[in-house]
């Protein structure tokens, strides 16, 4: 396995396949459309990775990072490749880089029910904030 920075020419079909089968997990949403991810890509371009074998694109991470804090958006892993530490790979160096533009603390969103995704993210070491997300679309 080899972990990459994501190509958007590349990589977008197989990355977007992979979140929309990693459902009900993943939540996609309008700015998970081709045109958002371009955008996205403008801002912190080294913080979208995937994880490849053999030329198949087996997960990927998406995260950001304002200047002050770093957010993740979407880990995804294969379902039939989770399990096998890919996961963590992707997080151990979306952290490191992460770390490298002077990144103090993240945040990362996982639906209450999905329990098996908070106990992985708690392995990292990630801890369960007693907060409400709120959220408005503007557009």
């Amino acid at each position: 396995m080899i972990v990459r920075q994501f190509n958007y020419d590349q990589d977008l079909d197989s990355v977007l396949n992979l979140w929309r089968n990693s459902a009900p997990q993943i939540r996609m949403s309008p700015s998970d459309n081709p045109k958002e991810i371009r955008k996205k890509l403008q801002r912190d371009a080294d913080l979208f990775l995937v994880a490849e074998e053999d030329d198949h694109i087996i997960g990927a991470v998406l995260g950001g990072f304002d200047g002050r804090r770093g957010m993740i958006y979407h880990l995804a892993v294969e379902p039939s490749r989770r399990r096998e530490g890919v996961g963590r790979v992707l997080m151990e160096r979306i952290e490191d880089r992460l770390r490298g533009k002077g990144c103090l603390k993240y945040y990362l969103l996982v639906t209450k029910d999905n329990r098996e995704t908070i106990g992985f993210y708690e392995s990292l070491g990630c801890e369960v904030m007693d907060l409400f997300i709120l959220g408005k679309v503007i557009q």
